[in-house]
């Protein structure tokens, strides 16, 4: 395999940058100390195999060998079948794959601990829908809830999101299918429906040659081993299908073109409800708007999106919920929490060793390509949109309320990442694959992740 000199730079640093983050913690550094006079022992308790949230525990299970042969079947055929399959089968067969190899991994960890009861954890939010037996009143009482150490505040997970995260799994709930293994399978569907919705957008931004060299990389990536055990694959699938149509829209490639914009706007306006820091999925979407066919083509996009979500956001104020009120007091919680033990001289660049396990050293060598100067002056959109996740990334950092577990938090811009596995040099692109598999494999049967 011959490696270009700017992926071979661009994959040593991140491997370093990983080794780092996994071997500082256990150095007893002062990066490492605690804020706030918190005791250095809770912070290992809450990222014993930092930079990665879980316990190490060497172990094989169900999904063991299912995982192994979606993962080798991928490398040894995948760019082949993608290349050969109708475009119409081809998002699809991704979305298939996705949710096998999804699937797969998580079965490494049994049926109830590795899926099932994932999302029944005590701070987990089907522990708080049973308590909601007014879905208005929830919604018009949630931000006055955000706060701890009050009689009716909501546990972790509810209180750190917007109520959508919460009104999801209470609808779910509603129509009979509650439970740990329904709320699991609708992150597993959705989630990795985004694998299919990237494969649509790279299309629309790029070509169709080039969505199919990334199918492969966004069917099989590490960042599967937190989509099904979840609700950030839910979220990540939810805005992943935004991004997909604003693409569509604004390089003209759909029959109804303001149709497309409305549901890109919808999806978008009900992610920010489902997570705070999905607000910061502008920045691929400006990255789609400046790739449009011209400027008349962005406004067709823009315009209608922007109403669409705006509509969502007025949809939530008459119902009594302010975003902007939720996201001034989750701050608050979120200084109430764990956050004041994980040392921010620290995760502001552990987080991006996370980003490098989430994604995959492969996908790293694609996005090093992602700074072409003379695609970006092309408008190139596939160029462009990776660039918008990394600006996301990097904000998200910045705004020290991300601190862990940014492998499953940072999914909605991750997952785009893989994509860029599209970028690499014909010759090397089934190595790079291979080494995203063995990755995420290494990962999820070498460490319990909590997620």
């Amino acid at each position: 395999m011959r490696i270009g000199r700017r992926e071979a730079v661009a994959v040593t640093v991140a491997a370093l940058l990983v080794l780092a983050a996994f071997v500082v913690p256990h150095l007893h550094l002062g990066i490492v100390t605690p804020l706030i006079n918190a005791s250095p022992a809770r912070f290992y308790s809450f990222a014993d195999t930092a930079p990665i949230f879980g316990w190490w525990n060497a172990h094989v299970g169900w999904g063991t060998v299912p995982a192994i042969v979606i993962g080798i079947a991928a490398v040894l055929w995948g760019q082949a079948v993608a290349g050969r399959l109708p475009w119409r089968a081809l998002p699809w067969v991704t979305w298939a794959t996705a949710c096998a190899w999804a699937f797969s991994l998580a079965m490494i960890d049994g049926w109830q601990r590795g899926f099932a009861g994932r999302l029944t954890a005590p701070n987990e939010y089907l522990g708080q829908v049973p308590s909601v037996t007014d879905i208005s009143g929830a919604v018009r009482t949630f931000a006055s809830r955000i706060p701890d150490f009050h009689r009716n505040s909501w546990i972790t997970h509810v209180a750190g999101h917007p109520p959508g995260a919460l009104l999801t799994f209470v609808w779910l709930d509603r129509i009979g299918l509650g439970g740990g293994a329904w709320a699991g399978l609708l992150c597993l569907l959705v989630g990795a429906s985004a694998a299919a919705a990237i494969v649509v957008a790279v299309r629309a931004l790029a070509d169709e040659n080039t969505a199919r060299l990334a199918a492969p990389f966004v069917a099989v990536a590490p960042t599967a081993i937190w989509v099904a055990v979840s609700a950030d694959g839910y979220f990540a699938g939810v805005t992943a299908w935004g991004i997909a149509l604003l693409a569509l829209t604004a390089r003209r490639t759909v029959r109804w073109p303001i149709v497309a914009a409305i549901c890109s706007g919808l999806l978008l306006g009900w992610g920010i409800f489902l997570n705070y820091g999905l607000a910061l999925m502008a920045l691929p979407a400006v990255g789609v708007l400046i790739a449009a066919v011209d400027w008349r083509s962005a406004v067709r996009a823009l315009v209608p999106a922007v109403l669409a979500a705006l509509a969502v956001v007025g949809v939530f104020a008459l119902a009594g919920f302010w975003w902007f009120d939720g996201y001034m007091l989750v701050q608050q919680r979120y200084w109430q929490g764990i956050a004041k033990d994980r040392p921010f001289q620290y995760w502001s660049w552990a987080n991006f060793a996370s980003v490098v396990c989430a994604i995959g050293l492969g996908s790293v060598a694609g996005v090093s390509r992602a700074f072409d100067i003379a695609a970006l002056k092309r408008r190139s959109g596939l160029h462009l949109v990776l660039l918008g996740a990394l600006l996301a990334i990097v904000f998200a950092d910045l705004s020290m309320l991300s601190k862990a577990e940014t492998e499953r938090i940072w999914l909605p811009f991750t997952m785009w990442l893989t994509a860029a596995g599209a970028l690499v040099p014909p010759r090397s692109r089934r190595w790079w694959l291979a080494l995203n598999v063995v990755g995420a494999l290494l990962i999820n049967h070498f460490i319990l992740t909590n997620w």
